[in-house]
């Protein structure tokens, strides 16, 4: 069976379909290792030419009514959606994860945050001061040049999420897919243009580190938005503080999921699972590291081994296929990796392993603690951490030492105990009584080492646009000579 998914060509640039002119990237399907598609990097040139081209279609599409570029947002998530099957397979094909997910997971995803972002245009006003005679005013005005880079876990969401606010803003953006998952941001280029978006507004550029550089360092970025890990996003702030560019960065995390005695013990499994498991744990905001009051701890443990059963792995394209593969070979070497470490180091193992090939099932140790590699780096893959405890102050205590904040959770059916709780949590994104939901009316972002700004929501806004403040003297004007 051929999965092939070659696209028109690499790039996307000025509304047309460019080859690159770098070295080859192969696009490896991780269920078969099969290579489906070989694009081309941009070469230095070609970045540049992409960035010279945004620059120069920005400011007529700045121009336009804030509702005249909504309404282009609001025809691209229409688009997407009457083609949701056929993006959600290529989704698939580019990632490894299961249809059953990318079906309402991915670009559907996509589609809230271009709506959501397109029907907010009409909204984007600013402020009249009243000073008496005089009075002043306030304007929101796009940045410019926008780069986006995105991570392969979410390749088409994280386009979208980036590409909503920055255009209903009136900015432009050159987009860099992550590498390994290059073909969904080619398919909203395509799809933008046939929504109206003029061409140069959304350009898209592949490639590896050096081609992110030569991005990020161009003198027409106004703006960088990065989706990746904490080393990556430190590269990343500091070539941005050389331009003096404006950042969003949405890195990794190490996230506590605290469940208290009094939980409801079927939903707190649920979210669990889901904060380990989903997209075979390869998602930054997971909650790896499961705390448990002593008195909940053992009846989780084995409810959670019940239900782990349940597992279906295999062909992602399958609609009964809940676990898909990892995402590269070297991924899951590294996720062995750590299983082998938290083994070595005392913890044991409930469920799960090492598992064999592309496929590492759901793996949960127990009797870890805090020291222990699985329980203070990120892994992201279907390992989850859990912790026992006793106390709410020492798991507040416990959940707080770490240098990533991205998210946390907390089951309890004592909601006074969950607001407290929250609100000594030293993480951006939180849930109380369930787990992983981003609907796009709500900023994401973290805390610490996790990043900087947020995505999605009208504060997203914030982060794509500045603010200009105007004095209108209505009266003479005096002067001490």
């Amino acid at each position: 069976m051929s999965f092939a998914a070659q696209p028109t060509a690499s790039l996307f640039i000025n509304g047309q379909h460019v080859e690159g002119q770098g070295d080859a990237l192969p696009v490896i399907y991780p269920y078969t290792g099969e290579t489906i598609a070989t694009l081309y990097e941009a070469s230095t040139d070609q970045v540049a030419e992409a960035c010279r081209v945004a620059a120069a279609a920005q400011a007529d599409w700045a121009a336009l009514a804030p509702v005249e570029r909504g309404r282009v947002l609001l025809r691209a998530a229409a688009i997407i959606r009457e083609r949701n099957d056929e993006l959600s397979r290529l989704e698939t094909l580019d990632t490894g994860k299961p249809l059953q997910e990318t079906l309402v997971a991915d670009w559907e995803s996509g589609a809230q945050a271009l709506e959501f972002f397109g029907g907010l245009a009409a909204t984007l006003t600013g402020q009249m001061i009243p000073l008496g005679q005089d009075w002043a005013y306030t304007r929101r005005e796009p940045l410019g040049v926008c780069a986006g880079i995105g991570a392969w876990n979410y390749p088409s969401q994280i386009a979208c999420w980036k590409a909503a606010p920055a255009l209903v803003m009136g900015n432009a953006m050159v987009f860099k897919p992550s590498e390994v998952t290059p073909l969904g941001a080619l398919k909203l280029a395509e799809i933008l243009i046939e929504a109206g978006l003029p061409a140069g507004v959304f350009n898209v550029v592949q490639g590896r580190g050096q081609v992110g550089a030569a991005l990020t360092g161009d003198s027409n970025i106004a703006k960088i938005s990065l989706t990746g890990s904490v080393p990556t996003g430190r590269r990343v702030y500091a070539a941005a503080a050389e331009g003096m560019r404006h950042v969003t960065l949405e890195l990794g995390g190490k996230s506590p999921l605290i469940v208290f005695d009094d939980a409801n013990l079927e939903d707190a499994v649920s979210a669990a699972i889901n904060a380990n498991f989903y997209s075979s744990g390869q998602i930054c905001s997971n909650g790896t590291r499961v705390f448990l009051q002593e008195g909940i701890r053992q009846p989780f443990l084995d409810r959670l081994a019940e239900r782990v059963r349940n597992i279906r792995m295999g062909d992602p394209l399958d609609p009964d296929t809940n676990h898909g593969p990892i995402i590269t070979p070297r991924q899951a070497e590294i996720i062995r990796g750590f299983i082998e470490s938290g083994q070595a180091a005392g913890a044991q193992l409930v469920c799960g392993g090492a598992g064999e090939g592309a496929f590492i099932p759901p793996t949960v140790f127990t009797d870890a603690t805090d020291d222990m590699d699985i329980a203070r780096d990120e892994i992201f893959g279907p390992v989850m951490t859990t912790l026992s405890f006793f106390e709410e102050d020492e798991v507040i205590r416990r959940a707080n030492d770490t240098g990533f904040g991205l998210a946390a959770g907390v089951f309890t059916q004592d909601l006074t105990r969950a607001h407290r709780v929250i609100g000594k949590l030293q993480a951006g994104t939180c849930w109380i009584n369930t787990y992983n939901l981003t609907p796009v009316e709500m900023p994401f972002g973290g805390f610490k080492m996790s990043g900087l700004g947020r995505e999605n929501s009208a504060a997203a806004i914030e982060h794509y646009s500045q603010l200009k403040s105007v004095y209108v003297g209505m009266g003479g004007v005096e002067a001490p000579y």
